[in-house]
């Protein structure tokens, strides 16, 4: 977690799941699948602005929080994961998710 920045997010890759972007916003830890529901294009490439993701393809961006699409072209929201932090680990919360 320690690793986790306020504005580095960092993209997370393990099998079986979808590429996952994990987020640092005021202390609070959030993950979202790191692939815009635009186009094809890494989250963690993009620049996160507090809350806000913007994809680096076209400038739509998302609520980190909710994964709710905040600007044009992006229509379709992102898929966040619930998690839990244990010693110091991101842990997702298995069949949960806001979105």
């Amino acid at each position: 977690m320690a690793s986790v920045k306020e504005g580095e997010p960092v993209g997370v890759f393990i099998e079986g799941m979808p590429a996952l972007a994990v987020y640092n916003v005021d202390g609070d830890i959030f993950v979202t699948d790191n692939t815009c529901t635009h186009g094809n294009a890494m989250l963690t490439d993009g620049y996160q602005d507090g809350d806000i993701v913007e994809c680096p393809f076209h400038g739509g961006s998302f609520d980190i929080r909710t994964g709710a699409p905040k600007a044009f072209p992006c229509q379709v929201a992102v898929k966040t994961y619930a998690v839990v932090i244990e010693d110091g680990w991101v842990n997702i919360l298995k069949n949960e998710g806001a979105a």
